[in-house]
């Protein structure tokens, strides 16, 4: 799995102009799901997430989490970032999972993002096209990969 986490002041995301999911302070969760991403990668990620301290104290060093903040999470199904842009100018996405094994990871990853964190967690919706505002708070921008488990 492979995030692009940002710090957000706030964040929504539409389908077809409509609001489908909005939060105020907290993270926008960019989730790209690979073919080989296991229930354990998703574990492993949302401890990670919840446990990353990279909002402002009150000397305003990224100490806090986003539960010592109250904050909140918008997730956001995005394939692209499995991206290999190594030939030619058109990316492949072979690596992305299929909607048929992403569907129920990108739904229990929301389901442990809420559960683990006990903070609001809204989302896009799956497969659609999306338009995402933010404010970005920072700005901070944050990639994990699992895989890399950096």
């Amino acid at each position: 799995m492979r995030t692009v986490i940002q710090r957000v002041k706030e964040a929504n995301v539409c389908v077809d102009e409509k609001i489908v999911g909005q939060i105020g302070q907290g993270m926008l969760i960019l989730l790209g799901i690979e073919e080989d991403d296991q229930t354990e990668d998703l574990d492993w990620l949302v401890k990670k997430i919840v446990q990353l301290r990279i909002f402002s104290d009150q000397e305003d060093k990224m100490n806090l989490s986003v539960k010592d903040v109250g904050g909140a999470f918008l997730v956001v199904s995005q394939f692209t970032l499995h991206a290999s842009t190594k030939k030619g100018n058109r990316p492949s996405y072979i690596r992305a999972a299929r909607p048929d094994k992403a569907i129920p990871l990108y739904e229990e990853f929301i389901n442990e993002l809420k559960n683990f964190s006990q903070l609001p967690v809204a989302s896009g919706i799956f497969g659609a096209m999306m338009d995402i505002s933010l404010v970005n708070d920072g700005p901070v921008t944050i990639f994990i990969d699992t895989k890399a488990k950096e």
